[in-house]
């Protein structure tokens, strides 16, 4: 069975008693909708989409008792092609399309109404659309097109173009663009779109994604011009030490559909027709930078009469469209911006710019000069102790972005499609004093939008969480990448995976992460292992390393929880089921003890480790532990989609496997043969061991950290469960006390060196000032911020249901930890810090937000907690005596709204429906 980690004994009689609380009619209304989790989404490929709404009411216990939907072909809705009815459910997240076939580029227009459990109706909502993508590849009446090898040269970016005329009235038109490569479409001098680094990252074999754009308003009557710029890119940039993964020539595809007033309908594209040529960019590569020469810009070169330069004939390539699928991510767009903080004279001699955070994206520069002066900007992370501009560790990559000036005045410059991991850049080839007005750091990631809060009383712990943030930005570049900055830059999958919960509360990750998976599946080995990273650009034998290829079973399930789309769960069993057979392949009598593994992924390694305590882990153990999770997964995925067949089978399979384990791994008395952090952290947070076991593993794994004086020492696989499994066992303080520790190894410690993002080390920056080995530190690397999830779900206490009709947060849990203490005196006067007074809290979800907000102030406590409508809520406030609690000023045993409440000597549990609440209360 699917287990929860909430207190539901009295669950059951709260929900009977809801619907009776209120007898007067409660007002309710559609305040928000969605399509595949999108405002107003265009190309959508997906033949039935699912709608979700979001519901607001100034009542209390407020919920949905039935739906109706409508779509139509127009906004007056007078014939509807699809009527839901009046739909008795309390259903309103992914709710599916039921209507008739739906058609390529059409646009649709929808609608939804509710009532609620008084069957009292809302009004109609705002109306909503979507546009359908190409359906069939028939649809596409184009050809893949290819620069003439005489405009360019291997290395530039070249320029496609072709002109048509319009003699109609413009109903509406639609772009659809892809390409082998990068694009950048321009339409009548315009470019299409804002997003950056189209058509983005996938396995593209097998899965290269379009692009649909309403171009409507960029039309004319008359003559137009359209065309493209191409990159390298992902495409044919080298990567992870390879040329040419894909291929080595970039190609355009590109559709415009038509359809005019009269009813008529026209296609434009790419076909033999269009020219190519060459630009300003003579080169651009994702690790290198970009190189522009603006002396040979063609100035509006996509509009309409420019014939300057030399423009040849293109080439026509067959490379099919049975690869092409629609874009279901958010694309990356341009988000914060900063001005430089300070500019530095090093002792080296360098003027270094410090932007102030540590950040991916580009400098846009403002500059003027002589034709041909030549302006550079190196990027790096990091300065050394000495105050000098480090660029180490970045290996290979040059991180350099070159612009030739053409004698203008202040010319603009920024890259195209390149970028940068920084948060310093080195000038070269600037004359006379600096104006810090001339640059701008752009920042770019996908772009996801922000769903979690969180702050405390105490700084140190509001930058980690501000450094755990920016992690995820800088490296949620339509794949989540290990790293933003160095030679690597790929799509790790043990990184994503330790991360991914984190990530759900920070930003909305469905789509984003959806994309990905469904890449997982389409570069699975056909024996069922996984590769290191997606998309796969390594060896073929790189794959099957535990913990980093259980992302097949472990971020689905993760989105199931946070989102409750079973579709995510429906769309990756098989590759979940190819996964765990893979392993199940691999062992002997249910023991999988070959391969080859990362393990505790740069874990704590102490100088001098003679006693005993080392912190290396078996990865053998490691391994039978994440082949126990994920068949447990798989076995949990398998009920949820209702095949009790498999749910037998798995549940069988996990059974042995942990029998397995106890034989190789657990003496008699219950010892484990690694004594690592790591080591009991997973044997205990998978339930590895028997129940009348754990409670000494867990004094092992306290003993351990007492050991290192209060410290952790777990890398990449353990980190993330730590503090979860401390709490989960009684020793939240020992948690707390992790998670406020200043000195190295720690969370803060590179927060009190001035971090800004989270680093790919314990001691990136060592104490002394100097740097771990430079082959493998990054500044900018996200797994170690897998701590957020803790913070939101202990200390602000905010989780979800894990049953089938509570995920998603339609089943919400408030349980915070108020008490928040140091486990040893010596811990505490040497942190200088006091225990948490306040935390603040937010996760937006598909039903609303979900608050959980606390402070404590001369002894009493004060919880604020906001839940949405057609949720319910379990509030757990520990130590409280419920006869003193009081909710929105009112004794809380005459507030009417309560649906439920138990007290005992521990805690009081409080059941409740939508609403604002303010609970104050003293320590029982």
């Amino acid at each position: 069975m699917i287990t929860t980690r909430l207190l539901l004994k009295h669950v059951i009689l709260g929900i009977i008693l809801l619907s009776g609380i209120a007898s007067f009619s409660q007002a309710i209304k559609v305040e928000r909708i969605l399509v595949e989790n999108r405002q107003n989404p265009l190309g959508i490929d997906l033949v039935k989409p699912k709608f979700t709404w979001i519901l607001a009411s100034d009542k209390f216990n407020v919920n949905q008792s039935a739906y109706q939907i409508q779509v139509s072909n127009s906004e007056d809705f007078k014939n509807p092609i699809w009527d839901s009815g009046k739909q008795q459910s309390d259903q309103s997240v992914h709710v599916t399309y039921a209507g008739p076939d739906l058609k390529s580029l059409t646009y649709y227009y929808w609608r939804v109404k509710v009532w609620d459990q008084n069957n009292s109706a809302s009004k109609w909502s705002v109306i909503g659309k979507w546009q359908m993508a190409l359906l069939d590849t028939s649809d596409w009446q184009v050809k893949w097109i290819t620069a003439n090898p005489e405009s360019t040269t291997a290395k530039q970016s070249p320029i496609l173009r072709t002109e048509f005329r319009i003699s109609k009235e413009i109903k509406t038109a639609t772009a659809s663009i892809t390409a082998r490569g990068l694009y950048e479409a321009q339409l009548n001098g315009e470019k299409i779109g804002d997003a950056y680094f189209t058509p983005g990252w996938t396995s593209y074999n097998k899965r290269l994604q379009y692009q649909t754009y309403d171009v409507s308003k960029q039309l004319k009557q008359g003559l137009n011009t359209i065309g493209a710029q191409l990159g390298e890119g992902w495409y044919s940039s080298p990567l992870a030490w390879n040329d040419n993964i894909y291929g080595d020539k970039s190609a355009l595809l590109l559709q415009v559909n038509v359809v005019y007033a009269d009813g008529t309908s026209e296609v434009f594209g790419t076909d033999e027709n269009w020219k190519s040529s060459s630009g300003s960019i003579q080169y651009s590569e994702v690790y290198n930078g970009e190189f522009q020469d603006s002396r040979l810009n063609k100035e509006n070169w996509s509009q309409s009469g420019n014939n300057e330069g030399i423009w040849l004939p293109v080439n026509v390539e067959d490379f099919g469209f049975d690869n092409l699928i629609a874009t279901y991510n958010e694309p990356i767009r341009e988000h914060e911006s900063f001005k430089p903080i300070e500019v530095i004279k090093t002792p080296e001699g360098d003027t270094v710019l410090d932007f102030g955070q540590n950040l991916v994206g580009f400098v846009r520069v403002r500059a003027s000069g002589k034709p041909g002066d030549t302006i550079k900007l190196d990027h790096a992370e990091i300065l050394t102790r000495e105050n000098n501009f480090y660029t180490d560790n970045l290996r290979a990559a040059k991180q350099q972005n070159t612009y030739v000036l053409n004698g203008s005045k202040n010319q603009v410059f920024e890259p195209t499609f390149s970028w940068q991991g920084f948060r310093y850049v080195r000038l070269h080839g600037f004359n006379g004093e600096i104006n810090p007005d001339d640059f701008t750091a752009i920042a770019l990631y996908s772009d996801m939008s922000k769903t979690g809060s969180f702050s405390t009383s105490n700084a140190l712990l509001n930058q980690l969480q501000h450094n755990i943030e920016w992690g995820q930005k800088g490296n949620f570049l339509d794949v989540p990448t290990d790293c933003p900055q160095r030679d690597e830059r790929l799509g790790w999958t043990g990184d994503a995976q330790v991360f991914a919960s984190t990530a759900a509360f920070n930003m909305q990750v469905d789509n984003f992460f959806t994309k990905w998976m469904k890449d997982v599946a389409a570069d699975q080995l056909d024996n069922g292992s996984v590769p290191y990273v997606i998309p796969q650009v390594l060896r073929d034998g790189d794959s099957g390393s535990a913990g980093w290829a259980d992302v097949a079973t472990i971020v689905p399930w993760e989105l199931y929880t946070h989102y409750g789309d079973r579709d995510i769960l429906l769309d990756q069993y098989e590759s979940m089921k190819a996964w765990v057979a893979y392993m199940q392949s691999q062992s002997t009598n249910y023991l999988w003890n070959k391969g080859n593994h990362f393990g505790d992924w740069l874990f704590y390694r102490p100088d001098d480790d003679t006693d005993g305590r080392a912190a290396i882990t078996d990865k053998y153990l490691i391994a039978q532990c994440f082949f126990a999770h994920s068949t447990q997964l798989l076995a949990n995925t398998a009920q949820v989609l209702g095949n009790n067949k498999d749910y037998q089978k798995y549940t069988t399979l996990l059974k042995n496997i942990k029998e397995a384990f106890l034989k190789e791994y657990v003496t008699p008395s219950g010892r484990l043969v690694s004594g690592s952090q790591t080591a009991y952290v997973l044997a205990l947070n998978f339930d590895m061991l028997p129940i009348e076991l754990r409670s000494q593993a867990a004094d092992r794994l306290a003993s351990n950290i007492r050991g290192y004086n209060y410290h952790l020492t777990t890398g990449f696989l353990g980190t993330p469960y730590l503090c979860k499994v401390l709490t989960r066992f009684g020793y939240h303080d020992l948690a707390y006390t992790l998670l406020m520790q200043k000195s190295y190894p720690s969370w803060l410690y590179p927060v009190t060196v001035g971090a800004t993002t989270i680093w790919e080390r314990w001691d990136g920056r060592k104490p002394d000032g100097t740097f771990q080995t430079p082959t493998m530190n990054s500044f900018n690397h996200y797994a170690y911020g897998a701590i957020g999830d803790w913070m939101y779900t202990e200390l602000a206490g905010i989780q979800t249901e894990i049953t089938t009709d509570g995920v998603g947060y339609k089943k919400i849990s408030i349980r915070p930890h108020f008490e928040n203490k140091y486990s040893s005196e010596d811990v505490k006067n040497q942190n200088q810090g006091e225990p948490l007074t306040e935390v603040n809290a937010s996760l937006e979800t598909y039903y609303g937000a979900v608050e959980s907000s606390w402070a404590i102030e001369q002894g009493q406590t004060v919880l604020k907690v906001a839940i949405p409508v057609n949720t319910t809520a379990d509030v757990f406030l520990p130590e409280a005596d419920s006869g003193k609690i009081t909710v929105n000023g009112k004794a809380l045993n005459s507030f009417r709204a309560i649906i439920f409440r138990s007290s005992s000597e521990d805690e009081t549990q409080i059941s409740l429906g939508s609403g604002l609440y303010t609970f104050t209360f003293n320590k029982s």
